[in-house]
């Protein structure tokens, strides 16, 4: 564990955890050499001169004075490197998850690592701080008396020696027993908190439905199951905490009856017999304390096993010599990319020129955002090449990549701060006349003027105090106070009511105005004056041209339009008043 716990941390941790693993280890045998002198003084007072065991209780004094400036010191060591790697193993887990492709973050993971990031990692971390002093306390302290019952007397000291493989055997075997069972409820109490989530959540779904005073199918199984788990954890700890209970009181049975026998026979006195025994009795609190600590590490070592294994995920390899792209275009060479297996998308081909705007459709699932999410390099391709400005997205650096792109997706998420804070996450050294320029031209100033205190009004974590369309409005400003040469837009407008579809769509046009736009759209209004469109179906071109040539086609764009035409909700056209770039994109 101590190995897992050095890994994690680092190298340069290893060194503190060792000195305060010394202090602690010193601590115990001190303890342990502090009982030993229990036996010279039971001897004296139970001698012919009590008096003289005055000498030896001074002693023993002494002894735990010692003890006790040890444990003090273990302790506080223990604490202060604890907290110290609590600080910097949020540091390092910080910088690996910014390390890691966006892609990776997906399905469960971002509640996983909520979980481990917060209950986890102090778990993990406590093992230094709480866990690992009373456990080397436990271990070592009747180690220690059984030596000194060793030097005492052979016989007796052999008989507590001959319990130590069999306590250790009870010990391991208890905890193979426990550790599936506390597996098993870990991952139902994960499931639990997800339902819970899932529940709130689904509130207005069932409050629209009627159903506020029903049970929820789904969370109740979960709950059921998470209580199954655990009466099976409890069930499972009970053998092994009386399998130790058994076995200490059975080893200080065979203790106590030789020393019985030793006395009666004359071999040993009787008040030796009776220290040793005390000694003996010392030892049995630390070991069966083993049952309780020993959960409590194992569930520590389970949340450090996870740490190890997210920071051992690899990030995307950074090029060794970076190459800064030049130019706005794109393209897409013989480009495949899997997703559990399943091709999303399979020898794509594509061009799109300097200042160019290319328009992606297509049936939901048909790798549309996977094809903007190549170009940000949140995943590598399995085969093929994305390139931005003529270089391989693979050898640009992760920060060059991203100066690239100003990105507006469908999902919002802010910040829990102000406007102009969240604004100025685009490009944090702006003055505040460009961040004021930039939320003026995404029709942020009504908003501001309405909200109380303006510029400083907070927008709640998640941006939950503002509607949709007012999230997608800082989103643009944010992406045109970045001024990136390349624009990617997924689904902008796809939920916005028409006040807030006009608002986006005027800073949609500042925002596509001279750069090349890739632009993905389920509303077919929105891509009309593309300079070129492509339909997508199955990870593959289906149909490309401009929209009056698909049109002429007949074909599936054309089946699309005709059902997006009749939709009344449709959105406006984008890029009305700006005139057609002349050099249109080529595909291949």
């Amino acid at each position: 564990m101590i190995r897992m716990l050095v890994r994690v941390l680092g190298e340069h941790y290893a060194g503190p955890v060792r000195r305060t693993i010394a202090l602690m280890t010193a601590a115990a045998i001190a303890e342990g050499l502090a009982y030993a002198l229990l036996v010279p003084v039971l001897r004296a007072l139970l001698g012919d001169e009590p008096g003289s065991a005055w000498p030896w209780l001074a002693g023993f004094g002494g002894a735990f004075a010692g003890y006790a400036v040890l444990r003090y010191l273990s302790d506080l060591a223990g604490f202060r490197v604890g907290t110290t790697m609590l600080r910097g193993m949020y540091h390092r887990l910080g910088d690996h998850l910014a390390r890691l492709p966006v892609g990776w973050y997906g399905g469960a993971r971002v509640g996983q690592v909520s979980v481990l990031a917060s209950k986890g990692l102090l778990q993990a971390m406590s093992i230094l701080a709480h866990l690992l002093g009373p456990f080397v306390s436990a271990v070592v302290t009747p180690l220690t008396i059984v030596a000194v019952m060793l030097a005492y007397d052979v016989r007796m000291g052999l008989a507590a020696l001959l319990g130590v493989p069999i306590v250790a055997a009870v010990d391991r075997w208890a905890g193979r027993a426990v550790a599936a069972a506390d597996a098993e409820r870990h991952e139902r109490d994960h499931e639990a908190a997800g339902r819970v989530i899932e529940y709130l959540q689904a509130q207005p779904v069932l409050r629209a439905g009627g159903r506020t005073a029903e049970r929820f199918g789904l969370l109740d199984e979960a709950l059921a199951g998470l209580q199954r788990a655990a009466r099976r954890s409890v069930v499972a700890a009970v053998p092994g905490a009386v399998g130790l209970t058994l076995a200490v009181q059975a080893v200080f049975t065979g203790v106590l009856v030789l020393g019985a026998y030793l006395a009666l026979g004359g071999a040993v006195e009787a008040a030796e017999v009776l220290a040793i025994l005390l000694l003996a009795a010392r030892c049995a609190d630390p070991v069966l304390s083993l049952a309780e600590l020993g959960g409590k590490v194992r569930a520590a070592k389970a949340e450090l096993s996870r740490l190890e294994t997210l920071l051992a995920t690899e990030p995307l390899p950074e090029p060794a010599r970076p190459v800064q792209p030049a130019g706005s275009g794109l393209e897409f060479e013989s480009v495949t990319f899997r997703r559990d297996g399943r091709p999303v998308l399979d020898e794509l081909s594509l061009r799109v020129p300097p200042g160019g705007r290319l328009a992606v459709v297509g049936p939901s699932g048909s790798g549309k955002t996977t094809l903007l999410h190549l170009l940000a390099r949140f995943h590598d391709v399995d085969s093929g090449s994305v390139r931005v400005g003529g270089v391989d997205v693979r050898e640009v650096s992760t920060e060059a990549l991203m100066a690239q792109f100003a990105i507006v997706f469908q999902d919002v998420y802010l910040f829990d701060g102000s406007i102009e804070e969240n604004i100025r996450l685009g490009r944090p050294e702006a003055s505040a006349e460009e961040v004021r320029a930039a939320a003026s031209a995404a029709g942020l100033d009504e908003v501001i003027e309405r909200l109380p205190g303006g510029w400083a009004a907070g927008v709640g974590e998640g941006g939950a105090l503002l509607s949709g369309g007012e999230r997608q409005r800082v989103s643009i400003a944010r992406a045109l106070l970045k001024d990136a040469p390349v624009v990617l837009l997924d689904e902008v407008t796809s939920a916005l009511d028409p006040v807030n579809e006009a608002a986006v769509h005027a800073g949609i046009d500042r925002l596509m105005a001279g750069r090349t736009v890739v632009l993905v759209a389920h509303r077919l209004r929105t891509v009309q004056r593309a300079d070129q469109i492509v339909y997508l179906e199955d990870g593959r071109i289906a149909e490309a041209g401009t929209h009056d040539d698909l049109l002429r086609l007949g074909g599936r764009y054309a089946a699309m339009w005709q059902l997006s035409a009749a939709d009344p909700q449709a959105d406006p056209p984008v890029g009305q008043g700006r005139e057609m770039n002349s050099a249109s994109p080529t595909l291949r």
